[in-house]
């Protein structure tokens, strides 16, 4: 019977017997990596402690004397000036650690240890959500026997709203039972890319997103994150569109565009590389039969050096659950709307500006046309003076060769296994 293949992390806490085995160099190593990562775990705790705090109310808050409930929170944020979304060892500036700045200096948990919390979608550096949720167990005013009173619940999102940064909302939120996890029980992730329409031919963009949906290995379009134990690149894309943002404004080089993806789960920056293809194929530099060839990991299993697209554009619109009842406080949607409104109008206007001295640059141009597409300034890298179509470009490592390295640094294990049904990925 031929030997299938499993990959699976080392477990965290190596039993004597597996110590006893190692060399004096590996047990050297492991003591150094374990202290490695308890100086990173001490320094994010440091960083919480002695970053820019919210001001906290004189005396101590009793949580013994609280009930708590179980209850999903949606939020929005902008993610520009952020540097992602999750805590980070080296830096206080990530959406996460405001939020729970914000739920400590309310009062509504006592900290994230005891929250039991979990978050839908870990967005990146300069990206923003629209549709973020996570679950969380947050102290309530109501008893056992009148749960379903949200009325007269603490207003989560409007008590939240007064702490947190303007781009930082949060929309609603819903109760729900105790083992609801927003990330395990999420059943489809939406994201939109936005883009301007430059010289694009977005037929041929459309074409090419056909060949997207439905379940696939993305491994040619995503970063493989073998390190980290992401051995299995296989994932279904429900739904893949392009239109124009305005339906009464797609020709103008300045209109805008969204591409919308719909999918169960993502690979790391999976939408990001997808749209530095797809703007690849709008530029007329590649064909959409492209998609179908990096799609082909048999054919091609080394992934090609190419650049994705920029951050700021991407948005994780909205994650979509079950069974699910959304409190939404009118007077809380009321200042959000207002807020939102505030940062548009000043957004607006410096937009406007630029747009107009562009124009009256452009005047003077011998040859508009010899300007650069818009698009262009969504792929960063040095643009070649001969341009090498993607299948022709240096390859990296593949999955295989990646796997190896990790198994060699003992970051994963390699196991042999007879057994079929052992082997089974979810």
């Amino acid at each position: 019977m031929a030997h299938k293949v499993k990959i699976k992390k080392p477990n965290k806490r190596s039993s004597t017997d597996e110590l006893e085995k190692m060399s004096k160099d590996e047990l050297i190593a492991k003591i150094h990596a374990l202290e490695a990562h308890n100086l990173q775990l001490q320094n994010i705790i440091n960083k919480e402690e002695s970053g820019p705090k919210y001001p906290t109310k004189k005396g101590s808050f009793d949580f013994s004397r609280c009930s708590f409930r179980r209850i999903l929170l949606h939020f929005m944020y902008l993610g520009w000036d952020y540097q992602g979304f999750a805590v980070q060892e080296d830096t206080t500036n990530t959406i996460e650690y405001h939020l729970f700045q914000a739920l400590k200096k309310t009062y509504l948990i006592e900290d994230r240890t005891k929250s039991n919390y979990h978050r839908c979608g870990r967005t990146d550096k300069g990206v923003s959500s629209f549709g973020q949720v996570i679950s969380i167990d947050i102290r309530t005013k109501l008893d056992s026997t009148n749960q379903d009173d949200l009325e007269n619940e603490i207003d989560y999102c409007k008590i939240l709203n007064k702490v947190l940064p303007s781009n930082i909302q949060c929309i609603a939120w819903a109760p729900v039972e105790q083992n609801v996890s927003s990330r395990f029980d999420c059943l489809s992730r939406t994201y939109k890319y936005y883009f301007p329409k430059g010289k694009l031919n977005i037929d041929k963009m459309i074409e090419a997103s056909h060949y997207l949906i439905g379940s696939h290995d993305f491994r040619n379009f995503a970063k493989m994150d073998v390190g980290n134990g992401v051995v299995q690149f296989v994932r279904n894309l429900l739904d893949f569109r392009i239109e124009p943002l305005k339906s009464d404004d797609c020709n103008d080089e300045y209109s805008l565009y969204v591409a919308i993806i719909k999918g169960n789960a993502f690979l790391w920056h999976q939408i990001r590389y997808i749209m530095g293809i797809l703007l690849l194929i709008g530029a007329n530099r590649e064909e959409p039969t492209v998609v179908k060839d990096l799609l082909d990991v048999k054919a091609n299993p080394r992934k090609p050096e190419y650049n994705m697209a920029s951050e700021v554009p991407l948005n994780l619109f909205f994650c979509e659950y079950d069974n699910v009842k959304w409190y939404i406080s009118k007077e809380n949607l009321k200042s959000v709307i207002e807020t939102l409104r505030q940062i548009w109008t000043f957004t607006s206007l410096k937009n406007a500006m630029i747009k107009d001295i562009i124009n009256s640059l452009t005047k003077h141009q011998e040859n508009p046309n010899d300007l650069k597409c818009l698009t262009e300034y969504l792929v960063g890298g040095v643009k070649p003076k001969t341009y090498v179509p993607v299948m022709k470009r240096p390859k990296c490592k593949s999955l295989e060769d990646k796997i190896q390295h990790y198994s060699k640094r003992k970051r994963i294990e390699i196991v042999t296994d007879d057994n079929d049904s052992k082997n089974k990925q979810s």
